[in-house]
């Protein structure tokens, strides 16, 4: 399939520039080469499945068939016989002892997004969904950042899902937009809303009071994986301390503006990220 080779076949060098102007490279452009270059590979890896899972314009048919190949490309690369392609990424594989079944889970939270649109899931599947999308990521980074094993489990815990409901929170009318929305059932049913339209949610006026429960919800994770890094090494977790305080920028500007219509989109100025790197570098 043309748009799954292509991605799959991107370069280390043009996911990086993918992601220069975002929190994940200032984040990530800080690690050592060899950590560095793992980081982006993970990225590319991700970017890849995820623009499957997210495009419209083919049969969700062959957007399963396409995660199923990657799914069998990552296990190419445990057997030692990776596609050209993946063999940076087998190299990193083998030196930080990544897990399969992260990868798998990955794919997996990809493969709900290209099954059908998710609209108002219940909480253990938006859940399992932060798990599958975010958290899975975490735990391959956290590896690659030299973690204690259960600290870094529990970081990449509840640092995904914060990070997760963040998106979630600001990515609302976007995900709308193309038949999503990931607010969970409970919280829009404690409020009334029982529609299943995406536009028909994301319009109702009482909105604003789901959006602040799960706003609540991702400071408690943000409070858990503050209180997690601090009683780490500080080498160990620049990078994830410097994604934390600007995705809980996102977060907080949000908040500021509040949930109410019209909601205009809330960006990160450059010199903000600039100044969370700085903080973060010793």
């Amino acid at each position: 399939m043309a748009v799954s080779n292509t991605i799959a076949d991107e370069s280390t060098t043009d996911a990086a520039k993918a992601s220069s102007g975002s929190s994940f490279y200032l984040a990530m452009r800080i690690l050592p080469a060899a950590q560095r270059d793992a980081m982006y590979q993970i990225y590319a890896f991700c970017r890849a499945v995820d623009d499957i899972a997210d495009e419209g314009t083919l049969p969700r048919r062959e957007r399963a068939l396409a995660l199923e190949r990657w799914r069998e490309d990552i296990d190419a690369c445990y057997r030692g016989a990776p596609k050209r392609s993946l063999e940076p990424l087998t190299r990193h594989i083998h030196a930080f002892r990544l897990s399969r079944d992260d990868f798998h889970a990955v794919i997996d939270g990809m493969a709900m997004d290209a099954a059908c649109d998710i609209v108002a899931p219940d909480e253990a599947t938006l859940d399992l969904y932060c798990d599958r999308v975010a958290s899975a990521v975490g735990r391959l980074s956290v590896r690659i950042f030299g973690m204690h094993e259960d600290a870094g489990r529990r970081l990449a815990h509840h640092l995904g899902r914060a990070l997760q409901l963040t998106n979630i929170l600001r990515d609302i009318d976007e995900d709308a937009a193309i038949g999503r929305v990931y607010l969970p059932r409970e919280l829009l049913a404690r409020e009334g809303i029982s529609t299943s339209d995406p536009a028909a949610i994301v319009g109702d006026a009482r909105l604003p009071r789901v959006c602040a429960v799960l706003a609540e919800r991702a400071k408690g994770h943000y409070a858990q994986s503050d209180a997690i890094m601090a009683a780490s090494p500080r080498h160990e977790v620049r990078a994830p301390r410097i994604m934390s305080a600007a995705y809980r920028t996102v977060l907080d500007a949000n908040l500021k503006r509040g949930f109410d219509l019209p909601r205009t989109r809330v960006r990160t100025p450059r010199a903000r990220l600039l100044w969370i790197v700085a903080r973060n570098l010793f």
